[in-house]
């Protein structure tokens, strides 16, 4: 009855005129922001960061909230639109998206994409509400053995995405795992592969790679005479922007499963909505009755990744609020811009800052509403992206790959990479290897390699430490499970049908 009451107090602030003006500039903003290549919503939230300056904290960060879940919807866009994420969360929505925009489905997909990122983002807002600091205390049990079993059940999600070829899209994915050892040794110190080049003595950025490997290589098909997606007029109407009921047939258990990935995983420091929408998306793959169709264009291959990538960005903000740990690089902005506002983030903030905490609890609520709304409005216009001619289609999207790029570090080096890896995605393309894969592994290799060496350490070079922890000795025999379970079921079907045969 508490939470109730204090839910109710909390939507009062958020209703305050002023607060309800910065949630919708921070909705469109976050919108803008996702849907751009390369910036995503860590890097828009640093940027408008300044807007805030003598604002009130609430107003403030109710503005920076809604960027960053405004982001994570933006970035299915371009996903779905021109195969170019704008986001490093959204890369999972070009495998279905893309497909679906060229069956004609781009409003279908991209008012999926907004119905699941609404759904997963209020139904964590509840969680978040009920359960947060029991939540935030059991996730900051995870250790660096926990973390490992958690990379490599993003790994065995590889195998549902090596397309007709499964041989090249394995060495996609080493060559993935290579691209992540690259820079430093983060517990040495030494340079890896980096042949004298101190901008690789951080590694290669997932951004340049993503944006190179789908959006200029796509690009370059179409300038090579590609498909080319046209809508007509009765593809703009109403009816056809909204999923249908065999849509959501298919899609609502993979929302409701998304969710939940999502939530678990935003809330794990370091972890965050890539992650989140990778895992779903294999799991969704793995579990669904239509698995093999998946990356030729269904409905649940979008749905899976975007209530996951929401529900992250929802999940972050529980360790941020409860115990002062930031769980995403978004989230550890707006950890600095709290503190500028003279709130120190963890268990306290709940009981002496009442009105701040429970305001941006209450505008998470109207602002996801707002998100519907403004997706909703705008879907026709996004869609109508499309029938813009190819020259100068391909022209805005490729100086907002090469700006994104710029805008990482200010460096013409990420600029050069992309180019780099958008030039290398063609070829791929041509000789048929899948890119996720790639991406996959690049995303958790550094990941997976830090946790194995730091359990090790811990141990003293004893593997078993991964199996006598319950956590991630759980995760790890789901993962070979996983894997041997296709074996399986392969020589299930062969002993049924030797029966059938006999007979």
């Amino acid at each position: 009855m508490e939470t109730l009451q204090n839910l109710a107090m909390g939507l009062s602030v958020a209703t305050d005129p002023m607060n309800l003006l910065y949630c919708v500039i921070g909705v469109m903003f976050g919108i803008v922001i996702g849907a751009l290549p390369g910036l995503g919503p860590s890097a828009g939230i640093a940027i408008l960061l300044p807007l805030t300056f003598g604002t009130d904290p609430v107003a403030g960060i109710i503005m920076l909230a809604g960027i960053y879940y405004g982001a994570m919807y933006g970035g299915s866009i371009t996903s779905i639109l021109i195969n170019t994420p704008g986001d490093a969360s959204a890369v999972m929505t070009t495998l279905d998206g893309h497909p679906l925009a060229k069956q004609g489905r781009a409003g279908q997909a991209l008012g999926m994409a907004a119905f699941a990122s609404i759904i997963g983002g209020t139904v964590c807002v509840v969680l978040f509400m009920f359960l947060a600091p029991a939540l935030a205390e059991f996730a900051i049990t995870f250790g660096p053995p926990e973390y490992f079993a958690l990379m490599v059940l993003g790994l065995t999600t590889i195998g549902g995405m090596t397309g007709k070829f499964p041989a090249k899209g394995y060495m996609s994915a080493l060559v993935g795992l290579f691209i992540a050892t690259i820079g430093l040794d983060l517990v040495q110190g030494i340079p890896r592969f980096t042949f004298g080049a101190y901008e690789l003595y951080e590694g290669i950025d997932f951004i340049p790679v993503a944006m190179g490997l789908f959006g200029i290589a796509e690009l370059l098909v179409i300038s090579e005479g590609g498909e080319k997606i046209k809508v007509s007029k009765k593809d703009l109407t109403w009816r056809k922007q909204l999923p249908n009921k065999e849509d959501w047939k298919y899609a609502g258990p993979h929302i409701a499963r998304g969710t939940g990935i999502g939530f678990f995983i935003g809330m794990l420091p370091g972890a965050g909505a890539t992650i989140a929408s990778f895992i779903s998306y294999g799991i969704a793959r793995k579990i669904s009755k239509r698995g093999d169709k998946f990356g030729t264009g269904v409905i649940e291959g979008v749905a899976a990744p975007e209530s996951a990538n929401n529900a992250a960005s929802m999940g972050a903000m529980v360790p941020l609020l409860t115990l002062g740990v930031p769980g995403s690089g978004s989230t550890a902005v707006m950890m600095g811009a709290l503190m500028m506002f003279g709130l120190t983030p963890g268990p306290l903030l709940f009981e002496n800052n009442p009105d701040f905490v429970w305001g941006l609890i209450g505008s998470m609520y109207i602002g996801n509403f707002l998100l519907l709304i403004a997706a909703m409005l705008c879907v026709p216009l996004f869609v109508k992206v499309l029938n813009v001619s190819s020259p100068i289609l391909n022209a805005v999207v490729m100086a907002f790959i090469l700006i994104g790029a710029y805008s990482l570090n200010n460096s013409m080096f990420d600029v050069g990479l992309t180019i780099l890896f958008g030039i290398l995605g063609f070829f791929m393309k041509k000789l048929e290897f899948p890119a996720t894969p790639m991406v996959l592994a690049l995303v958790l290799g550094a990941l997976l390699e830090t946790s194995l060496r730091q359990s090790l350490i811990i141990s003293n070079g004893n593997p078993a430490v991964f199996f006598t922890r319950p956590i991630s000795g759980t995760i790890l025999v789901i993962s070979i499970l996983a894997i041997i379970w296709p074996f399986i079921r392969k020589g299930i079907q062969v002993i049924k049908n030797s029966g059938k045969a006999a007979a």
